[in-house]
């Protein structure tokens, strides 16, 4: 499977299991299995860059196993082939996504401007609590 020009898994980095499918379908989705679990190696990949594999591990969450195992299911279409197309281009859709660096923030400071105002709007903010502290006249 080709990612990008420098990445490309080869198809026995991946296994494919077929299940039943669940939902609606009749008596059909009893008998065909349509579902398909595909499984990726991550922790074993070497194609893959390393700060890459971080972020797919990051973006994978619960579908990673605990032995680094990527396990991507997909039953939304009714045949087997819609259904493990659908699920290899959920992988290689991650994968893109894990390939874009995050751009680094550029720290800013605040301008004179901005921190006169932030202190002239304190100023204003205490004298309104100081006017309603006015002592009650029992009178």
């Amino acid at each position: 499977m080709r990612i990008d020009a420098r990445i490309d898994i080869d198809d026995s980095e991946l296994e494919e299991r077929f299940v039943r499918s669940s939902g609606p379908g009749g008596q059909n989705v009893n008998k065909v299995s349509t579902a398909v679990e595909l499984r990726f190696n991550l922790a074993a990949n070497t194609s893959i860059p390393p700060a890459a594999k971080a972020r797919l591990m990051q973006l994978a969450g619960r579908r990673l196993t605990l032995d680094g195992i990527l396990i991507i299911q997909a039953d939304q279409f009714r045949t087997q082939e819609m259904n493990r197309s659908d699920a290899r281009k959920r992988l290689k859709d991650l994968i893109v996504e894990a390939l874009v660096e995050p751009k680094r923030r550029i720290k800013t400071r605040p301008t004179r401007a901005s921190k006169e105002r932030r202190i002239k709007a304190k100023a204003v903010r205490s004298t309104v609590k100081q006017q309603r502290r006015g002592k009650p006249d029992w009178d």
